[in-house]
């Protein structure tokens, strides 16, 4: 079953159970207090699929940038993922931006399929990005996507 969420924009006061999401995605969370700065910024927003998932960007001028994407494990595989980046970048669309830009893990073959089948496509590579816990790095990756072009309502 494929999942099509309608994600609500969120705002600070929901610092915390991002927090508790991204803690549940990643061996390296974000702390509840690193959203609420981030959420207070202009040109930051936040979609979230009620406790499921979220997905946090930046807007800049006419690009835009995935700053993190989290799924609960146990919601993984059911599209929620693909519906977040979507809606993500019609949001990032209709705030000015032609672009949206990611880094991703070169060896995160989850992510890297996601984004594929979202339409982003490799434009860059940061070396030795992301450490692991065993004293190596990772390659991280820059993606880019086109985003949607956004006409204004009649």
């Amino acid at each position: 079953m494929t999942a099509d969420p309608d994600p609500a924009p969120i705002g600070p006061a929901n610092a915390p159970v991002l927090a508790g999401i991204h803690a549940q995605a990643f061996a390296a969370p974000w702390a509840s207090a690193t959203f609420a700065d981030l959420l207070d910024q202009s040109g930051v927003f936040a979609l979230a699929a009620g406790r499921d998932g979220f997905i946090l960007c930046r807007v800049v001028a006419d690009e835009a940038e995935v700053l993190t994407l989290a799924v609960r494990p146990d919601a993984r595989r059911s599209g929620l993922g693909l519906g977040l980046v979507r809606r993500a970048a019609d949001h990032a669309a209709a705030a000015g931006a032609a672009r949206l830009f990611l880094e991703v893990a070169e060896d995160n073959a989850p992510a890297l399929k996601l984004y594929d089948r979202a339409g982003f496509r490799t434009v860059g590579r940061r070396r030795g990005y992301y450490p692991r816990p065993d004293g190596a790095a990772v390659d991280a990756l820059i993606l880019a996507f086109a985003c949607p072009a956004h006409l204004p309502s009649a």
